[in-house]
């Protein structure tokens, strides 16, 4: 009989997306919420209808309070999903650039809850380790943040 199997934790490196939607998330909770403001069934129209910028138009008015101009927009691509037994949820695709960090990401935004799912990031230095692409990703957040919450974080 050998010895117990552990059970095997994922690695620092299989978590480290985890934490940069976490951070982005974290990030974008006031814009998702300005976001859900907005009709629903308008917004379902505006995608359904591929109004692209009556949908960035609202995106930016919708992120203007929260990040700095430019920093956070619509990336000219969403989709909506209205199964018959539950609510809608939208699915934007965004852009972020700021402090040499660009990344690219899904936010995706139900009736009670938002979600937010990374393509790429990409960072203008090269041979930055796992924890310094984290932190750079959260400093670029912070520093791109408007108003008082940005010197919160």
């Amino acid at each position: 009989m050998g010895l117990p199997k552990a059970i095997a934790l994922p690695s620092r490196r299989a978590r480290a997306p985890l934490d940069r939607e976490r951070i982005v998330a974290n990030a974008l909770v006031d814009v998702a919420s300005e976001l859900r403001l907005t009709d629903a069934a308008e917004l379902v129209a505006m995608i359904r209808s591929d109004h692209a910028a009556n949908i960035a138009d609202l995106v930016n008015s919708s992120t203007e309070l929260f990040f700095k101009s430019g920093t956070l927009r619509y990336a000219l691509s969403a989709s909506v999903k209205a199964p018959w037994d539950a609510t809608p949820s939208v699915a934007l695709d965004m852009e972020f650039r700021h402090a040499m960090v660009s990344a690219f990401f899904r936010l995706t935004i139900g009736q009670r809850q938002a979600g937010v799912e990374i393509v790429d990031i990409l960072f203008d230095e090269k041979g930055l380790d796992e924890r310094t692409k984290v932190e750079r990703l959260a400093a670029a957040l912070a520093s791109a943040r408007l108003g008082a919450r940005a010197k919160a974080r």
